[in-house]
């Protein structure tokens, strides 16, 4: 889509009389509204006062790009508006803004008009191109001009230095994002861009708009990188520049200090930058653009409805096992609302969310409405975890198959591919598919698993315990950890505590054990090292396992398979000890809900954790004068 199919002379306003903010954004809005633009005037002028209260949209340059992205928007569209003499827009670089580009986009609108949203913020960082609108003196000239740099939009790449190359030792990456994801975030980069070719420095910039992410970083690329500069004032990925020289700003600073932000990213004196649980890979990386990667998600948007499900019905059971049941001489009304409504709701939620978020990953946003379905159709249908994992990645690449067969509708529907099309046959597909060949072999199977897991006595149910607690400390929160962890959720969910029991002890003793083995061998670690004691013991009674990462990562041959010792010797003797948890999370929290074995769970737990205690304690080795030094210069 080019900027003049969203820019007409209908929604141009060539001489603003306007003389405040206040002025010009009444004026362009009622351009808009008499053009056929907004269904709902007052609420499309809110929503653009909304936005200026962030952050004011007066870019600099002369330049403000008021805009809102919202249901009062009937279709997508930009009005402009010029003021000669300029009026004080509270613009970043203090001084009067002459041009007024007004960003009209439905809330639900296709990508292409952001795609051309994202152009025309491009062109505007162009001096001579805002000389010629603002001495233009006709609607037409205006859109001509435009026409004339509305070029076709090409791959975003690294931009090389003038006798550079992407190799070179100075190599730049940054980040940009603003909250609608429209006009700031794309100023930004450009802005970025071009002082970095003027400055002879290569640069990749990573935008973060209201389309998704596009010219993503790459794994390689932040390990080479000099600095990192992020310049957004939404949350984006920040754990993968663990280590780099990082400097994180408002978006607006990316606009208006782009040559001083650069120049901070070459300074390798500043302090690197440290991520939250130690380092992670981009989700771009190549290791994870697989089933890894789209299995995570699902996983990991579906933890809050597990964890915060199973606690909330677990703490119904104080009241009695059977406190929830109306017929029951325990009912309680309080239990009742926390099993069967809160909890009950969150719990039940967590299967479509895993299904629909795999399917999100693969296929971005059309996926998740298909994936959802699919997952519901999952519970309801008996096949459980297993059909919501198959749901989700059938959902997800069933949609890229609808995309790619609807490439041939004209480009005036694009609006209605994401809105009527992939919704309408996703869904439809997709049910189809569950209900008459994914639901019957698939709740056949959960049932034969489920019917072997109880199965098990004696021998086999401790070498399940074994196995699944020595999972989990595997990799901490990886793969391995997550297998262990999501078999535990289908067999609770089919009414089999055991194995959920084997994994949450398992996945407990990781950083208990290392809090213990800092106890125990002190001088083997150095002052920075223990201060990590208390944090590490709260996240093993809460069982968060990830808590044990960051030794895990820096002495990978020690930690693990002292952990894994532990952990699978915890698993297994809880199964021996016929410990049951009927809660899929909260550690500490609702061990007591094992009656009459919940002993047992923490003499298994303590066990397990002295183990990799001592294991890990006499493996590792003191540290050294280097590291003692270091830690010093940095007290």
């Amino acid at each position: 889509m080019r900027i003049t199919d969203l820019l007409k002379e209908s929604t141009i306003a060539m001489d603003l009389t306007a003389t405040t903010k206040e002025g010009v954004i009444d004026e362009l809005v009622d351009t808009l509204f008499n053009a056929g633009v907004l269904n709902d005037k007052q609420a499309y002028k809110e929503a653009i006062h909304a936005r200026e209260a962030q952050s004011t949209t007066g870019v600099g340059e002369g330049v403000a790009i008021p805009h809102a992205k919202t249901d009062a928007v009937a279709k997508p569209a930009i009005g402009f508006g010029k003021s000669i003499a300029g009026v004080d827009y509270e613009s970043l670089d203090g001084q009067p803004a002459t041009l007024f580009f007004m960003i009209a986009a439905p809330a639900g609108g296709a990508q292409t008009h952001l795609d051309a949203l994202a152009k025309l913020s491009g062109i505007l960082m162009n001096e001579e191109v805002r000389a010629q609108l603002l001495h233009a003196k006709t609607a037409e000239e205006v859109i001509e001009i435009i026409e004339q740099n509305d070029e076709v939009e090409t791959k975003e790449e690294v931009v090389l230095a003038p006798t550079g190359d992407a190799s070179d030792d100075n190599l730049v990456l940054a980040v940009t994002a603003c909250p609608t994801g429209i006009a700031h975030t794309y100023m930004a980069a450009d802005a970025l861009k071009n002082q970095a070719k003027k400055m002879g420095v290569p640069i990749k910039v990573e935008t973060n708009g209201s389309g998704g992410v596009k010219n993503r970083l790459t794994d390689e690329e932040i390990k080479r990188a000099k600095g990192i500069i992020v310049a957004a004032d939404v949350n984006v990925e920040t754990n993968r520049f663990h280590g780099k020289n990082v400097i994180m700003v408002p978006v607006a600073d990316g606009i208006k200090r782009p040559e001083e932000l650069i120049n901070m990213a070459q300074d390798t004196s500043r302090p690197l930058f440290e991520a939250k649980g130690g380092a992670v890979k981009s989700s771009g990386s190549k290791e994870k653009k697989g089933f890894y990667k789209h299995l995570m998600s699902g996983v990991s948007n579906m933890l809050p409805f597990v964890i915060a499900g199973g606690i909330l019905i677990a703490l119904s059971f104080f009241w009695g096992i059977k406190s929830a049941d109306p017929k029951h001489e325990t009912f309680n009304a309080f239990a009742a609302l926390l099993k069967n409504d809160i909890g009950g709701n969150a719990f039940t939620l967590m299967i479509p969310i895993l299904a629909g978020f795999i399917a999100m990953s693969i296929a971005d946003r059309p996926g998740l409405a298909p994936g959802m379905v699919g997952g519901m159709m999952a519970a309801s249908g008996g096949s459980g975890f297993l059909g919501a994992l198959v749901a989700g990645f059938m959902a997800g690449y069933l949609m890229l198959l609808l995309k790619k067969s609807f490439e041939w509708l004209p480009q005036s529907l694009d609006g209605i591919k994401p809105t009527l099309i992939y919704p309408v046959f996703g869904v439809l597909f997709t049910g189809l598919l569950m209900n008459f060949v994914v639901n019957p072999p698939t709740k056949w199977l959960n049932e034969a698993m489920t019917n072997g897991l109880n199965g098990l006595s004696g021998t086999n149910i401790i070498l399940l315990g074994l196995v699944l607690g020595g999972m989990m400390a595997i990799d901490m929160g990886g793969p391995f950890n997550k297998a262990a962890y999501t078999f535990g959720l289908a067999a609770l969910g089919a009414g089999n505590n055991a194995p959920i029991t084997a994994a949450m002890i398992g996945g407990m003793v990781p950083p208990l054990a290392i809090a213990l083995s800092m106890i125990i061998f002190k001088n083997k670690f150095t002052t920075v090292q223990r201060g990590s004691i208390v944090s590490n013991i709260a996240m093993g009674l809460s069982f968060i396992t990830e808590g044990a990462i960051p030794f895990a990562a820096a002495d990978p041959a020690r930690v693990i398979p002292s952990m894994i010792a532990g952990s699978a010797t915890a698993g297994a003797l809880a199964m021996a000890f016929g410990c049951r948890v009927p809660a899929p999370h909260g550690g500490i929290f609702v061990v007591g809900l094992d009656k009459g074995h919940w002993p047992m769970f923490l003499l298994a737990l303590a066990i397990g954790v002295v183990v990799s205690a001592v294991i890990y304690g006499l493996l590792k080795k003191k540290p050294t004068e280097a590291e003692l030094s270091e830690e010093a210069e940095l007290a």
